[in-house]
């Protein structure tokens, strides 16, 4: 009996919680049908004497700190069952019945049936759960991707074809075809890629020397840009010079048919290299550094321009950078303000530009080099080079690198900001000469208001390159600050011809118009009364060139 309470006791001090799985979330578990019966045996085997002495037993274990002793820890199959703690509730010949499981469904018959086992996929977990490694081919190749085999055979075969023949190689006038045909270059590229061959100055070049250099060399697998700029840089530097440029300008002008009538002028075959090469610089060089990068290359629009003239007979239908016309009108410019032709300009000079559009202002800003410093090494007087860096922003002032030559000139503290205090300095010139004109003067406070309706900058009342750059209409804003033929122009112009010019060809730029008109006038003063009515056929026309 004693014993008998003492169990009971133990089982009254026993907390049921303690007893108590923890609460899983019931979204996570499925309902088992079992559950009403299995929590019934568990608390049958719960209110034996013998689970009563356990739990007890276990529970002061605990609370003195001492490892647990779980009776059945080292059970195994061969244990007695009357060395086991737990009592017996059920027969010894009675097993509980396996689950239920579809035979095809199994994944351990899904793995006897592939022959794969725990030994060769490991975890059957892991090997459930874990997807397939999918193998990403390489996407980016240093030098452009690999050449397919067959492309790379037919390249050989028809190098073979151009070499045939010519066991000792190909000399430099019969290497234009292989320039065009393999390499894909323009042809006046031909002489400078020669040479980039015959390191030894050997006069020739062997089918191994060229495989080597353009398939070994992996040249063939570039892009264009990068051909182009590989073929033409120095081999110790990453950028181009206007050095590096000179030797296909010089073919160019060797070859072209558009160019033919300048062979008996060598000065000016060289004027007009130099004025083609300035041109690229101003357009494509934009840090200003006089080194053009790979970037800028790739960037710009030289590339399709040089294909355009390799494939057009009339060099003057090549609008950018190539054009005969455009040249023309710049050199005659130019020839037109140095009276002395000494080949320098001073201000004096600059200010007669345009029948005096400029203001002393703008031109001072201009001596001071604070939008480009100066190439002609001569205190006070611009060269050739600054004048054409000059014309190109002042006749077309709706490109990026005229709206930057123009905002540093205005920009009197170099902040970054046009304020209206320095726009107002540069247009109380303007405001003068319109008085001294009889023209009826327009208050700058009415002028600062349209200009910031045109623009709308982000800040109010300040305008920054930015907000120039977004605008169609950038450039009337510093044509009312400094140029005034120019503004009055603006303030009069019909709109409707405007957007008719625009329509006609939409392709042309300001610089485009202003070079063909300027041409024409050109053309008529060479040549007198032959072209006196000014038609568009007369500028049509193949016209002898003045020089």
């Amino acid at each position: 009996m004693d014993l008998g309470l003492g169990v009971t006791s133990d089982m009254a001090s026993v907390d049921p919680d303690l007893l108590q799985l923890q609460d899983v979330p019931m979204l996570s578990l499925k309902p088992n049908p079992y559950k009403a019966h299995i929590d019934e045996l568990f608390s049958q085997w719960l209110s034996l004497p013998e689970t009563a002495k356990m739990v007890t037993t276990l529970l002061e274990e605990a609370k003195a700190g001492s490892p647990l002793s779980v009776p059945g820890s080292s059970f195994n199959v061969n244990t007695s069952m009357s060395n086991s703690v737990l009592p017996n509730m059920f027969p010894a010949v009675s097993t509980p019945p396996l689950s239920p499981r579809s035979v095809s469904g199994s994944p351990r018959s899904l793995m006897r049936r592939h022959g794969a086992g725990p030994s060769s996929l490991g975890s059957p977990l892991k090997w459930a759960n874990e997807p397939a490694k999918e193998v990403i081919p390489q996407f980016y190749f240093h030098n452009g991707p690999p050449l397919p085999r067959e492309m790379a055979e037919r390249c050989l075969s028809r190098i073979n074809q151009l070499f045939f023949g010519h066991m000792d190689g190909l000399r430099v006038e019969e290497f234009k075809l292989l320039t065009k045909e393999i390499c894909k270059l323009p042809s006046f590229f031909s002489t400078t890629l020669f040479k980039k061959i015959d390191v030894d100055n050997t006069g020739v070049v062997t089918r191994d020397q060229f495989v080597r250099y353009w398939i070994d060399e992996k040249m063939v697998t570039m892009d264009l840009a990068t051909q182009i700029f590989t073929v033409l840089r120095q081999p110790d530097k990453n950028y181009l010079t206007q050095d590096d440029l000179k030797p296909i300008l010089r073919e160019l002008l060797a070859t072209h048919p558009g160019l033919e009538f300048l062979h008996s002028t060598q000065e000016f075959q060289e004027r007009y290299a130099e004025t083609v090469i300035y041109r690229i610089f101003y357009y494509i060089n934009r840090s200003g550094n006089g080194h053009i990068t790979l970037r800028e290359l790739k960037r710009g629009n030289l590339i399709p321009a040089m294909q355009h003239v390799d494939e057009e007979e009339d060099i003057n239908k090549v609008l950018k950078y190539f054009s005969y016309e455009h040249f023309y009108v710049i050199y005659c410019k130019f020839w037109e303000l140095d009276t002395d032709h000494d080949f320098l300009i001073d201000k004096e000079n600059l200010l007669r530009y345009g029948n005096h559009a400029l203001t002393y202002r703008i031109v001072d800003r201009i001596f001071s080099q604070v939008p480009r410093k100066f190439t002609s090494n001569v205190e006070g007087k611009m060269g050739y080079e600054d004048f054409v860096y000059f014309m190109l922003s002042e006749e077309d002032k709706s490109s990026e690198p005229s709206l930057e030559y123009w905002f540093k000139c205005v920009d009197l503290d170099g902040n970054g900001v046009l304020t209206p205090n320095e726009m107002q300095f540069f247009y109380e010139e303007q405001l003068h000469r319109m008085e001294c004109m009889a023209q009826e003067p327009v208050l700058f406070e009415d002028i600062l208001c349209q200009m910031v309706d045109m623009i709308a900058p982000e800040k109010e009342w300040l305008f920054t390159l930015r907000d120039l750059k977004r605008c169609k209409l950038s450039g009337s804003v510093f044509n009312i600050l400094f140029n005034l033929n120019k503004f009055m122009a603006f303030e009069t112009r019909d709109p409707f011809l405007i957007r008719q010019q625009e329509r006609e060809d939409p392709t042309l730029t300001e610089w485009d118009r202003f070079a063909h008109k300027e041409y024409i006038r050109l053309s008529m003063e060479e040549d007198g009364e032959d072209a006196s009515n000014g038609s568009a056929e007369v500028w049509d026309e193949s016209l002898e060139a003045p020089f």
